[in-house]
């Protein structure tokens, strides 16, 4: 009774965390993404998760797959060179995202709802069919089709990967990258302190002077 006492209290905190829950599809995508990888962390009921979808051989698959195909890469490389990496990361300067995190560790229901997937029999008997798979078994053939070397070979004349080469060129890329990074939202609250507007009056060294009226023309 115990045992069956505790997994139904994993199955309900589970639930609890799981109004907003990701597909292994879109945990396999935001873990490709340098730009969104982050964000799992920034909120715990995202981590709890993601930690679970990655217990799912179906996220480990799916990843996979991504990797056999080099546009997986561009995607990467193109995500990498984008200011919004920055955005994404300078959230870590965020106290907010602490707070979350404190009180995750005082709930007991993120403990539960994290350790769910290992008291879950059913995530064990997907992983024991995972390779009887169709997709596993499509991988383990995918070295037998000239189209996926002749996809690698033909990568460095795609446009995608072209335009990407071509980037450190543009300066538009250095103009994104200095108002990413002078833009106050991009550090979350301590962002209020590179905005003038927090100061007000303070900031503006004649706004202690009476403003003197013009002399009419005559």
């Amino acid at each position: 009774m115990k045992k069956l006492s505790v997994l139904a209290l994993a199955l309900l905190a589970q639930s609890a965390f799981a109004q907003e829950a990701a597909t292994p599809e879109s945990t396999a995508a935001q873990l490709l993404d340098p730009a969104k990888v982050a964000d799992i962390a920034k909120d715990p009921k995202a981590a709890v998760q993601a930690m679970t979808n990655l217990m799912d051989p179906a996220t480990a698959i799916i990843m996979m797959q991504k990797g056999m195909d080099p546009a997986t890469f561009t995607k990467m490389a193109q995500a990498g060179m984008s200011p919004d990496i920055l955005k994404s990361y300078a959230a870590f300067l965020d106290p907010n995202m602490y707070t979350k995190w404190l009180a995750a560790s005082m709930d007991p229901n993120f403990y539960l709802a994290a350790m769910s997937p290992l008291m879950n029999p059913n995530m064990y008997m997907k992983w024991m069919m995972a390779p009887l798979d169709p997709r596993v078994l499509q991988m383990g053939l995918a070295p037998f089709n000239p189209n996926m070397y002749m996809n690698w070979a033909m990568a460095p004349l795609a446009p995608a990967n072209m335009n990407l080469m071509m980037a450190p060129l543009n300066p538009n890329l250095y103009t994104q990258w200095a108002g990413a990074a002078a833009d106050p939202k991009t550090y979350g609250t301590w962002g209020a302190f590179m905005n003038p507007a927090t100061y007000g009056n303070i900031a503006n060294p004649f706004a202690g002077f009476i403003p003197v009226p013009a002399a009419p023309a005559k």
